[in-house]
């Protein structure tokens, strides 16, 4: 459970990121509040766990000849959902083309990468211990 918060934390800055920088430059938030990034990160969690694996089995000739690069445009592609899902209960945000898109869900991952990096023993359940000399 406590992984679960941790992921839907990331995912709720990684998009505040993305919707930060990109806001009014083709990507338009619906809402502004916190509420709202964390329902955004749920059914972003959601779209992954249901979409994504079916996406990537479909396109994986599309991902080997491209050598990974494909696997960009199923995330663009899954941003690019959730804004959409998100939109339904009034708390996503719209794109404005593939461009846009294809920088947010960059953004997107890169912030949840890093994030992720420094949340690592937090997420595994590691508890540090102090050395006793």
């Amino acid at each position: 459970m406590k992984k679960f918060i941790i992921r839907m934390a990331i995912n709720a800055v990684a998009f505040y990121v993305a919707l930060a920088v990109l806001s009014n430059h083709g990507i338009n938030p619906q809402s502004e509040d916190w509420y709202s990034y964390l329902l955004l990160a749920l059914i972003f969690g959601a779209i992954n766990a249901t979409v994504r694996p079916l996406l990537m089995f479909l396109t994986c000739p599309l991902i080997v000849l491209t050598l990974g690069l494909g696997t960009l445009l199923v995330n663009t592609l899954m941003f690019y959902l959730a804004g959409l899902a998100g939109s339904y209960f009034q708390v996503g945000f719209s794109v404005d083309g593939f461009w846009p898109a294809f920088l947010g869900a960059l953004i997107v991952s890169v912030v949840s990468v890093v994030l992720s990096v420094f949340l690592k023993d937090e997420m595994e359940g590691r508890r540090k211990s102090k050395k006793r000399h």
